[in-house]
C-alpha cells in the first residue's frame, strides 16, 4: 500500500476509473452481442458504432481495434445487404 499522500489519492481515482472502465467494456460487449444475435436491426448497429467510436474516445481501445471493429460489425450486416439486393435483380 502507498504510504505518500498524493500515492493514496491516486490508487483511489485509480480504483473508481477501473470500475468505470469495466461498466464500459461490458456495454461494448453486450453492444457487440447485440449485433451478432440482429444482424438485420440499423439502429442496433448504430449503438455499435458509437460504443466503439466512444471506447476508442476514452483510450480503452486502440484506434486501428476499433476501425477493425467496425469493418467487422460491417461484413456481418452486408451479406445480408446483398442477398436483398439479388433477390430483387432477379426476380
Amino acid at each position: 500500500m502507498p504510504v505518500i499522500k498524493s500515492a493514496i489519492k491516486k490508487l483511489r481515482k485509480d480504483r473508481a476509473r477501473e470500475v468505470r472502465n469495466d461498466e464500459f467494456r461490458k456495454e461494448l460487449r453486450d453492444a457487440l452481442r447485440a449485433v451478432k444475435k440482429n444482424t438485420q436491426d440499423v439502429k442496433v448497429l448504430q449503438t455499435a458504432y458509437s460504443v466503439v467510436d466512444k471506447a476508442t474516445k476514452r483510450n480503452l481501445l486502440h484506434p486501428n481495434k476499433a476501425a477493425r471493429m467496425k469493418s467487422q460489425i460491417a461484413k456481418t450486416i452486408k451479406p445480408v445487404a446483398s442477398t436483398k439486393s439479388k433477390k430483387t435483380v432477379s426476380a
